[in-house]
């Protein structure tokens, strides 16, 4: 038996912002983001909810059928219990469905196929609801203009389910925890509690206002880093799998921004490869970046002919995770794609 993905569904927020109103021309085209959809009053166990439902409704999928949930967000509803359970409950599963929470941002896509493919070739389970589920605009000051124009808001629901053929494989990950302050929310965690540590504001050199309990991005030492280690990473990957660019149908990775894609790109020697690079409408979604690019991509092509699709995840941590993808059958459903 081996773990496959076997549909996605997205669900973003009504709420859109216009990046007009936030910084000029030359960033939104620098960026590649128009617009992105934010959340007012829902908390990142909403958006997961109505991913799932999607999931269920556009794919004719019995819920009842779940036996694992997953979850990978890093704004879970409360700081305990953990939100996945709280999602059995809510999506009226039965209570023998296992759940678990995954607090990775950027790469935690990869990392929850991973954790996916290990209980369905073990045996623990057969099918899994894995959800990515993110609300950064909660967590960026609105004046801000380095960071909030980049990220939206949003959630997927992946089906995983078991099959005869391999079709996630060639796993590589990595890890730098030395500039784990390159993005991070300072205040918030058991270190520094929001009860013992007062809120200080602060202005940088570039004018962006925020404060120690906000998304602080250091943004050249992640281009930096994402330039130094995902080529890295995509040599890797191919090692594992035992096969050359020339064989990859496409590669599908963590939309971060259009110009950083575009470098990541040519650095990479991808070039010759289909390459996704779109987050006109959505932002960077962090954990939800590639599971929405996998939906939009068979949205829009001949699925039967992904084979071989290499997929990658990069951020916050530092952390970073690959692989390989067979998408060969998955079902489209009635998919609405990002907008």
């Amino acid at each position: 038996m081996f773990a496959k993905i076997r549909a996605i569904s997205s669900y973003l927020p009504p709420t859109i912002e216009d990046n007009a109103a936030v910084v000029d021309a030359r960033f939104i085209k620098k960026i590649g983001v128009q617009s992105r959809h934010i959340v007012t009053d829902e908390s990142a166990g909403d958006l997961a909810f109505n991913a799932a439902e999607k999931l269920f409704a556009e794919h004719n999928i019995d819920r009842n059928e779940t036996d694992f949930i997953l979850l990978c967000t890093q704004h879970p509803d409360y700081q305990m219990p953990h939100t996945a359970a709280h999602l059995q409950y809510r999506l009226g599963l039965d209570k023998n469905v296992g759940s678990m929470d995954i607090g990775l941002g950027c790469s935690g896509y990869v990392y929850g196929l991973a954790v996916a493919k290990g209980l369905i070739e073990t045996g623990l389970a057969k099918k899994i609801l894995f959800l990515t589920s993110s609300v950064y605009s909660k967590y960026i000051n609105v004046r801000d203009k380095s960071t909030r124009p980049l990220f939206g808001d949003g959630a997927t629901a992946t089906w995983l389910e078991g099959g005869d053929t391999e079709a996630l494989s060639a796993f590589a990950f990595g890890s730098d925890g030395s500039r784990y302050d390159k993005l991070i929310i300072p205040v918030g965690g058991s270190r520094f509690m929001p009860r013992d540590t007062p809120e200080v504001f602060d202005t940088d050199d570039s004018h962006n206002y925020r404060s120690n309990y906000e998304v602080f991005m250091d943004g050249m030492a992640i281009t930096y880093f994402t330039l130094r280690e995902i080529p890295k990473l995509v040599d890797n990957v191919l090692a594992a799998a035992q096969i050359t660019r020339a064989d990859l149908d496409y590669c599908i990775f963590h939309q971060a921004n259009k110009f950083m894609m575009t470098y990541l790109r040519d650095k990479a020697g991808l070039n010759g490869v289909s390459f996704h690079n779109e987050i006109s409408t959505t932002g960077n979604i962090v954990s939800g970046s590639v599971p929405l690019a996998i939906e939009q991509v068979v949205k829009n092509c001949d699925a039967t002919k992904l084979k071989r699709v290499m997929l990658a995840g990069f951020g916050v941590g530092l952390s970073w995770a690959g692989c390989i993808a067979d998408l060969s059958d998955m079902l489209k459903g009635d998919v609405n794609g990002a907008d």
